[in-house]
Order: structure tokens, then sequence, then C-alpha cells
């Protein structure tokens, strides 16, 4: 068995994590102002996905099989498609804080989905401690938000807040999928063909609603392009590799707090430069969030490791 990673290389994976895909919530904002949604993520992942691929298959990775591809389409469809899809399309109408918020459903959907299917063990009394503090914080904000709608006749908020809830079950139910799915041996080489996939997907479904119809590229603005360069080389080739890795080596749980850290970086970032608004209340959320988060990572560094182990047999990052 390979030796396990160094704490140095697991920390920099979760502050990726926390900070880069806190920041991508504001870059989707400003890329979809002049580019269409789907045949943006989907453009933007398959890009990133050559890239990845061709550097892994470089420096040595083998050719992947036929059945790390079909895989590969099932955790790209899961986390592409329907999560950074969702995403994608529900920022047409919810803010970007918001959509964050929502998306910190990840941890609950993946400690419930991980003990119902048997592949991870009972939540311990402090998990659940920290998970309800969390839901508790983002109840708050979630519930400024719906006040502050609810004064807008155009209101599409609830259908966004809907695709955001689905989509994250669905990014939960493909994350514990991969840690069992046959991946390929390089973690960057698995990453990039599931961004593959997941991209030629978003770009199907950007065709498919039609997004291709009067899309003219002349009239992308600098800042869209700006923002769907730094979505591409930071929020893709950094971001989603170092999820896969958490994934591999890290107890899903633990992973899933990253979605915690995002919603406080994409409100920070979100009021100072989308003119979203920042209040007491939210304060008050972010903190009860962050204090969810310390919680949730001491209560799984206390479990027994004999508990901590994935079941492919991967190491779980708290050694």
């Amino acid at each position: 068995m390979a030796a396990p990673p160094k704490k140095i290389v697991i920390l920099a994976a979760f502050a990726a994590l926390y900070l880069i895909w806190g920041s991508t919530y504001l870059g989707i904002l400003f890329a979809i102002q002049s580019i269409p949604p789907f045949l943006m993520a989907g453009v933007r992942f398959f890009l990133a996905g050559m890239v990845m691929f061709a550097i892994a298959r470089f420096t040595g990775a083998p050719k992947p099989d036929s059945a790390t591809w079909r895989d590969a389409l099932i955790v790209g469809a899961c986390l592409l498609l329907f999560g950074n899809g969702g995403v994608t399309i529900a920022e047409r109408w919810v803010p970007t804080g918001l959509a964050a918020l929502l998306v910190a459903t990840v941890p609950i959907y993946i400690t419930l989905l991980g003990w119902v299917t048997g592949t991870a063990p009972r939540p311990t009394p402090m998990v659940w401690l920290g998970l309800i503090g969390g839901f508790v914080g983002v109840g708050l904000l979630v519930g400024s938000a719906f006040t502050n709608a609810s004064a807008s006749p155009h209101n599409h908020l609830g259908l966004g807040m809907s695709i955001l809830l689905f989509g994250s079950l669905i990014w939960s139910a493909g994350s514990l999928y991969s840690r069992r799915a046959k991946n390929a041996p390089s973690p960057f080489l698995a990453a990039g063909q599931q961004m593959l996939c997941g991209g030629a997907l978003l770009i199907l479904a950007g065709v498919a609603f039609g997004e291709h119809r009067g899309f003219d590229p002349r009239h992308v603005t600098w800042l869209s392009a700006g923002a769907f360069i730094y979505l591409v080389v930071i929020g893709a080739l950094v971001g989603f590799p170092a999820y896969i890795f958490l994934l591999r080596h890290c107890d899903p749980a633990k992973v899933a707090t990253y979605a915690y850290i995002n919603p406080v970086v994409a409100v920070l970032l979100g009021t100072a430069f989308a003119s979203e608004s920042l209040t007491m209340r939210t304060l008050l959320g972010a903190g009860l969030i962050i204090g969810s988060v310390a919680v949730v990572i001491t209560a799984q560094q206390m479990t027994p490791k004999t508990a901590t182990i994935a079941p492919t047999g991967t190491p779980d990052c708290a050694r």
C-alpha cells in the first residue's frame, strides 16, 4: 500500500477547497453575465480535463481502460453536470453567498448517505452537534435571504434554491460513489477523465437547451472572459483535483466541511464585489458555520482510527 500523503499536502488540498472554491461562486456570476451557463461550465471543465489528462499521461500515468471511463462518466455526471451545473444555472437567480450556503447541505447529505449505505460509520453525537450547528447557521442566512427576496415581484429564487438542493444531493451521492468506483491509479488522471466526461455532458445540456443559438463570442465582456479563465485555471485545474485527492485519502464527512467555509468566502466576496448585503445576521450565521467546522473536524480526529479507515482501504487524513 502506498504511504499516506504528508500532512502539508492534505492541508494544502483543504486550503484549495476552502478558499478557491469559495471564490468560484463569484467567478461563475461574472462569467455567466455574457456566456450561457451550461456552455460556460462545459467548456470550462472540458478544457481543464484535457490539460489534466495530458499532464497525467505525459508524466507516466497508464492509459485508462474502459471501466475507468465508465465510472468517470458516472462521477462526472453527478459532480459536474448536476452539482456544478446546478450551481451555475441557479446563480441566474440566487445570490452567490446564498448559493454557497445551500451547497452547505453537502456534509449532511454525505454523512446520512454514507451511514445509510454502510460506507461510513454512524455519526457520533459530537459530529451530529457540528452538523446541526452548521445547519442552524445556514438557516439564519437563508432566512435572511428569503426576507430580502420577498419584496421582489420577479422571483425565481425558489426554483434556483430547489436546483441547488437537488444538485447538492446528487453531488454527495457521486462523491460517495467515487470512493468505490474503478478509478485510474493516478488521481490527476482520474480527475482529468471526470472533467472530460462532465464537461462533455454540460456542453450537451447547453446544446439541448438551445444556449448555442444566438450566442456570439464577440459579445463576451472582458469581465466574463477573465472570470472564465480563472474558473478554468484555478477553480478546475487546482480545486477539482484537490477534491478528488481528498476523497481518496480522507473521510467523506471531513472533506465535505469545505461546504461550511465556502459560504463565508462567497458572502464576503459577494459583498465586496457584487453589492450583496452583509448584515449582523449574516455575521452570526457565518460564526456558527465556522464553529461547526471546528467541531466536526475535532470530532472526526477523536474517532478511533479503526472506525475512520475508508472502505477502500485508504488511510484517513487525520493520521
